[in-house]
């Protein structure tokens, strides 16, 4: 990245205001709960959100990665400063423990699960908080900051660090090494193999190995997909790791489970805008199920990550074309241009909006993701093998190639213009085979002219191959003829998104009833706010041009004709990546008149209706959700059940799980809970549960509940009356299920609290 300068263009923008945000935060605040962790007094107060919860420190790691990374590719000494108090303060805490931890949280989780002898959950281990996807980010934040700056004692820093990973993991059995990684773990695989790669060190490359999630990866390499109902972002990092490994070892299964997987997530478990996941999990294949908590933005950037890996083994077109996808339309449209804070999730709901963190008081894992992405934009627009140069991605920039000899820049204002000279501003009669993608998207002949004379360049992998002695002055020059087009949901062929090129028209629907501010600490707020109704488009899905026209020549505004229904009303069409501070939508209803007429979105029909009466909800089995309703639990299960596509969460025995819920302290409420209609008594591990349990509110008992079988097929919901005097007046109730020796409190499919009987089923 040294070598490429972005140029004047919306990536320069972008760049320059995330760099604001990278000068603008505090390192003592960033390094405030380090010092707590050891019990030294910080120099000042602690950020807000995740970095006042057991989460604490990963923000310090993300701001490593992204100030050295920016200064890579800006140079601004301002950063360069603050990197080397940063790196100083992280070394003067880690002084203080006997064996080089250092952390935003103590080390108590980790000296237990170093006996052996410890209790684990996806997102916990021995009582802490993903303990190790937390201080995986400052592994890779010093990592960053010394290949990227030189800065040795980065490395010192982080070689202590991994020696007392080593030391402490030393004394687990295989079988307990891998029973630890069923909790999120980050990338601490792929952070080993790089110190491996810096020092030589064969401890950190075996401890690297030992990493790897067996679980996960050993059927990725068989090629068989298990990945529905598992926590997508979990499970990125691990295959990140595993290409690591392949380029070092060269073990052929670790490149099968990065390939297969690739391909699984970005061809069938992928929205429009290349983001995935729901809910932070991976559906069904070929499902594109909406909703306002769909395309975690980490997700995105560890999917880029992993596909750089995939592109430096194979220059194939398909990489590039994804991630050109996913750059321009998801982490492009992901940081607000105005205050530069950052999505967690990018809704799918129609008629919803983005939300943003606050500067302050949110630091969830895509704020410290989105500090990292302005400073890589850089990354991937070129790739250069010897003499071989590809040309991946039309962004205006300069690249000094690695010999040192030739200097090119690339002059465009794509996509607002689809014409791109690559000028050699310096070549001395240097040979470059010059590799110019050819997208997916292009409609007809991509003409190519040299010096302006036209070519007929070869064509391989998807890339128009031109190989000469370059001299300077030469210019190649070449046009990407792009159309509007339409992009069909895999799951409903009425399901449909509309793109110019490779960018994605959303739908800009205004501001009515919008929300006072749309960047907030908690980023679950506003996931009920009310929707507004969103046009069905009745026109001819093949003739794109006859009812969609551009505006001007350059903004890509479009608007179409009268064709949204009901109402005969026009709408406008603008890049996902300019559009914020209103609602939108990526996805339409598109049919002809004939099936508008007896057209009824059952869908949205019924979750507007949820919607309506809904106070607070929360999915059970689900990280966020459960963390920031404030869970509690005892012998307590999770899983994910594919019959009804949904994470669940019982107790057994003596045990429990609770909630902190919202409640209306001026009205009636009512508690809905989802079960699964045919759950009754089962066996396990020699013992007998019958479903049979209390439901408490604030400690009292307003319902008992037995599931025998006999509901129904699929998930059922009952509604249970929350008397008056439990919720007057206040904001906030606990929420409890309770299960005896003996018993099972759920599953529990999903808890809502309502101000109306929404269910056929009254408990």
């Amino acid at each position: 990245m040294e070598n490429i300068v972005l140029l004047e263009g919306i990536f320069k923008e972008s760049q320059e205001k995330g760099k604001e945000y990278l000068i603008y935060l505090d390192i003592d605040r960033l390094m405030a709960p380090c010092y707590e962790a050891v019990s030294l007094r910080p120099k000042k107060q602690r950020f807000g959100g995740w970095e006042s919860t057991a989460i604490a420190g990963h923000s310090i790691g993300h701001w490593l990665s992204a100030a050295s990374t920016m200064y890579t590719v800006t140079k601004d000494e301002q950063l360069m400063k603050k990197l080397e108090y940063a790196v100083n303060e992280l070394a003067y805490v880690q002084s203080y423990d006997p064996d080089g931890y250092v952390s935003g949280f103590p080390r108590t989780c980790f000296d237990q699960v170093f006996t052996g002898d410890f209790e684990v959950g996806n997102f916990s281990l021995a009582g802490g908080w993903v303990p190790w996807y937390s201080i995986h980010k400052i592994y890779a934040g010093l990592i960053d900051v010394y290949t990227l700056t030189g800065n040795k004692l980065a490395l010192e820093v982080v070689t202590k660090l991994a020696d007392w990973a080593k030391k402490g993991t030393d004394n687990l059995t295989e079988d307990q090494f891998q029973k630890m990684l069923i909790c999120e773990h980050g990338g601490m695989n792929e952070a080993m193999a790089d110190l491996y790669r810096i020092t030589g060190n064969e401890d950190y490359l075996n401890l690297a190995i030992r990493f790897c999630h067996r679980e996960i990866l050993d059927p990725l390499s068989r090629g068989e997909d298990d990945l529905e109902g598992k926590h997508a972002n979990t499970q990125i990092p691990k295959i990140i790791g595993a290409a690591k490994l392949y380029e070092i070892i060269r073990n052929e299964n670790f490149k099968n489970m990065a390939v297969f997987f690739w391909k699984e997530v970005t061809k069938n478990r992928s929205y429009i805008i290349g983001g995935n996941s729901i809910d932070e999990h991976f559906g069904p294949v070929n499902k594109e199920t909406l909703g306002v908590q769909t395309s975690e933005t980490c997700n995105t950037y560890n999917m880029l990550k992993l596909t750089e890996h995939l592109f430096n083994w194979s220059q194939r077109s398909e990489y590039m074309d994804y991630y050109e996808k996913a750059l321009y339309n998801h982490i492009l449209a992901s940081q607000d241009p105005d205050s530069g804070m950052k999505t967690y999730f990018v809704s799918t709901q129609p008629g919803h909006f983005k939300v943003y963190c606050s500067p302050d008081d949110s630091f969830w894992c895509c704020t410290g993701t989105g500090m990292e992405n302005p400073a890589r934009y850089p990354r991937s627009i070129y790739y250069q093998k010897q003499e071989e140069l590809y040309v991946n991605l039309f962004i205006a920039s300069e690249l000094r190639m690695s010999n040192g000899k030739v200097k090119i820049r690339q002059e465009t204002d794509f996509p607002r213009t689809n014409i791109v000279r690559l000028y050699f501003q310096e070549a001395q009669s240097e040979f470059i085979n010059v590799h110019i993608r050819k997208p997916y998207w292009v409609k007809g002949n991509l003409i190519v002219r040299v010096n302006g004379i036209e070519t007929q360049p070869s064509t391989q992998n998807g890339y128009l191959n031109i190989g000469r002695q370059w001299v300077s002055g030469d210019i190649i020059e070449f046009t990407l003829p792009m159309e509007l087009q339409t992009y069909t949901a895999k799951d409903n062929p009425l399901k449909v998104g509309i793109m110019y090129g490779p960018i994605v028209l959303a739908g800009a629907l205004g501001t009515e009833n919008f929300p006072e501010s749309d960047i907030l600490a908690d980023h679950l707020k506003l996931n009920n706010y009310p929707l507004i109704e969103v046009p069905t488009l009745v026109a001819d899905k093949g003739g794109l041009n006859k009812w969609i026209k551009p505006v001007d020549d350059s903004s890509l505004t479009f608007v179409t004709g009268n064709i949204g229904q009901p109402g005969n009303v026009k709408v406008t069409l603008i890049p996902f990546y300019n559009l914020h501070h209103q609602r939108y939508t990526l996805y339409w209803n598109l049919m002809d008149e004939e099936a508008y007429e007896t057209f009824v979105d059952k869908e949205q029909e019924e979750l507007k209706r949820l919607r309506d009466i809904t106070v607070d909800v929360i999915q059970p089995g689900e990280q966020q959700p459960e963390i920031e309703h404030g869970i509690q639990h005892k012998n307590s299960n999770t899983g994910y059940f594919n019959v009804v596509q949904k994470q669940w969460r019982d107790s057994r025995g003596e045990g429990f799980f609770c909630y902190e819920m919202a409640v209306d302290p001026e009205k009636q409420m009512y508690l809905q809970v989802s079960y699964y209609g045919r759950d009754k008594t089962f066996y396990v591990d020699g013992k007998v549960y019958v479903r049979d349990f209390s439901i408490f509110v604030d400690g009292t008992v307003i319902a008992r509940q037995k599931l025998d079988g006999g509901l129904s097929d699929g998930l059922i919901d009952i509604c249970y009356e929350i008397p008056f005097s439990l919720t007057e007046g206040k904001q906030k109730v606990q929420v409890k299920f309770q299960s005896e020796e003996g018993q099972a409190a759920g599953g529990v499919y999903g808890v809502r609290v309502v101000n109306s009987v929404a269910s056929s089923v009254k408990g």
